[in-house]
């Protein structure tokens, strides 16, 4: 028996090894105020084999080109450890109607500034990802929030040196 209706159901699915045109324009570390309630989940896995997740905002991620995505972490972050000792995370999002999720691997990059804030530095290649839409409802939104406007400026201050960081790294 099929369901007439399947297509309707059925998820529209694009998947990618380099960041599409709209997605490395997001990341290019600009207009970062216009961005401010977007957030990325980064999961990695523990030592202790257990799934961990880290909230990043657009301050945090950076992509230098197509194939690759920098960011930042706490240091002294689990996620930053996993990383460390040659973790692959996921970098999951919603953005304009669609779930993304990317598979990356990652290694640390030396920042002396960002390490004299307590910083650690990652860049990762996209080993694949994918975005998907179905016809029959939008995603409005994932993880979001909201600065605090007594901090927002303090905030939007450090997340513009950290794209400074990281974009000095690759130079």
């Amino acid at each position: 028996m099929s369901d007439a209706n399947a297509a309707t159901h059925s998820a529209d699915r694009l998947q990618f090894d380099a960041w599409p045109p709209a997605l490395l324009d997001w990341f290019d570390g600009r207009a970062l105020a216009a961005r401010t309630g977007f957030a990325a989940s980064l999961v990695t896995c523990h030592e202790d084999g257990r799934l961990g997740t880290s909230l990043l905002g657009i301050g945090e991620l950076y992509a230098p080109c197509p194939r690759s995505l920098r960011f930042a972490l706490w240091a002294q972050a689990r996620a930053a450890r996993a990383l460390a000792a040659g973790g692959r995370p996921a970098l999951t999002f919603v953005l304009d109607g669609a779930f993304f999720q990317v598979q990356l691997d990652a290694m640390p990059i030396a920042s002396t500034g960002a390490q004299g804030v307590g910083l650690a530095c990652f860049e990762a290649v996209v080993a694949s990802g994918e975005a998907q839409r179905v016809p029959y409802a939008r995603l409005d939104a994932g993880i979001t929030f909201t600065l605090d406007e007594r901090d927002r400026e303090m905030t939007l201050e450090r997340w513009n040196q950290q794209i400074e960081w990281l974009k000095a790294v690759g130079r």
